[in-house]
């Protein structure tokens, strides 16, 4: 199955790396700029007044038990970008002026059976290659800083090749979680939940955050998260059925995106939690981002806060790890190497 397969009955994007080639597909200006308007105009009362936790969520919430681990993996971050934010932002209601910083990047996970990437993040240069295919102003709020290195760089300096990967697992498809497909072969399969595909390339306009042209030829392996309750979250799938690598429910920034929880060999449990959160503060204080910018990247604002109360609710001992929390990365990556 090719990812675009939703895009139009007639014609698909033939992306050859031009501008004119990735900015097909996106959402016009007029109505982008309005949208950041409204955002905008709805975060000052915001940052007085957040969005109250939901207690009788929270009440109902109950942990159910984690499969039986057969296996475990070995987990290696790869930085490739920073940027920051301010906290108001990022966490609804917190009155600092303080920059947050941001990272950006990949990870490598080795299972007995398979190498692969969770969200294969950046290629070299997408201030050209990729950000041209997002609606103005968007890439002006989103840009990592400069330099940022490469996908292919980045497995380089670990003596990875990228022929060595043999799959990828996005936690959703927003451009900067899926952009370094642009330096792996069309043959390197994409898994992610079948909900996400079509969300990302069905209809005439590319979602907010969705650049098409990096999803082009991609062979994809759709799958439904159809296995039981798992901690705090509704759904799950069992990647290699040897409770090392469960996939759970965290639908809300994007319709069909993951959480990756991990058996790590050194007998951490990690969730990989993509963009549920962008920042541990938002977990602790059960907050969702400020409508600049949650009304522009959260798909649905309403299950983006539910997923909020449930990874609040989880047990202790589940590291909790969200793709831009830099400390939260920082630490990761000092313990695996």
């Amino acid at each position: 199955m090719r990812c675009l397969r939703a895009l139009s009955p007639t014609r698909r994007i033939a992306y050859r790396g031009s501008v004119a080639d990735i900015r097909e597909g996106r959402i016009p200006t007029v109505p982008t700029v309005l949208r950041c308007c409204a955002a905008l105009v709805a975060t000052p009362p915001k940052l007085l007044r957040p969005r109250r936790p939901d207690t009788g969520l929270l009440a109902s919430i109950e942990p159910a038990p984690l499969p039986p681990v057969r296996a475990t993996v070995r987990l290696r971050v790869i930085p490739q970008a920073t940027m920051s934010a301010p906290a108001a932002i990022v966490a609804e209601g917190v009155r600092s002026l303080r920059e947050l910083p941001m990272a950006m990047g990949s990870y490598l996970v080795e299972h007995p059976s398979a190498r692969f990437l969770v969200d294969p993040a950046l290629c070299a240069d997408p201030h050209s290659r990729v950000l041209p295919g997002l609606p103005f102003p968007i890439p002006l709020l989103v840009a990592p800083d400069k330099p940022v290195l490469g996908l292919s760089d980045a497995l380089a300096a670990r003596d990875i090749a990228v022929s060595d990967i043999d799959f990828v697992l996005p936690t959703h498809l927003h451009w900067d979680h899926v952009s370094g497909l642009l330096e792996l072969p069309s043959s390197i399969e994409i898994k992610l939940p079948a909900m996400e595909l079509d969300w990302a390339t069905t209809g005439p306009h590319a979602p907010m955050s969705v650049v098409r042209a990096t999803l082009e030829g991609r062979a994809c392996a759709p799958f439904e998260l159809d296995g039981p309750p798992v901690l705090t979250f509704h759904r799950s799938r069992d990647l290699f059925g040897d409770g090392s690598v469960v996939l759970v429910d965290l639908a809300g920034h994007t319709p069909g995106s993951i959480g990756v929880l991990l058996a790590a060999d050194d007998g951490s449990r990690v969730l990989l939690a993509g963009d549920a959160v962008w920042n541990k503060l938002q977990i602790e204080l059960i907050r969702e981002k400020a409508p600049m910018p949650g009304l522009l990247f959260d798909a649905d604002r309403d299950a983006t806060f539910a997923t909020i109360h449930r990874l609040h609710a989880l047990p202790d001992g589940i590291e909790v790890v969200a793709a831009h929390d830099h400390d939260a990365v920082t630490a990761l990556a000092a313990r695996h190497h």
